[in-house]
């Protein structure tokens, strides 16, 4: 499964484990996400501190996976991420936190 990103939907792509998989900040993904995080403003704020976590990099990444595999779990998911690297992930991160700032 090779999944492309529509950026007009404000969409990113992330390569994990081999496979390309999109992440969809939608509204139930974005309210998910702040439940277990906090607030977004205040993630925003820690993203461009470079006090972000990597399990907040995961979180957020995880609520906002759009037709993941079956077989990908949480927990191999963060694996997947923090093995491709901050490098990879950093530009996902860019455009999730766009879209939390500007929305769509």
């Amino acid at each position: 499964m090779s999944a492309v990103a529509n950026p007009a939907r404000g969409e990113a792509a992330i390569r994990v484990a081999g496979e390309q998989i999109v992440l969809r900040p939608s509204f139930a993904a974005l309210v998910a996400a702040e439940e277990e995080l906090g607030p977004l403003f205040a993630l925003v704020e820690r993203a461009a501190a470079g006090q972000l976590s990597l399990r907040e990099l995961v979180a957020l990444f995880w609520h906002c996976l759009h037709e993941a595999p079956a077989a990908l779990t949480r927990e191999l998911f963060g694996e997947a991420v923090a093995a491709a690297g901050l490098a990879q992930a950093t530009p996902v991160l860019r455009v999730l936190l766009a879209q939390i700032l500007g929305g769509r």
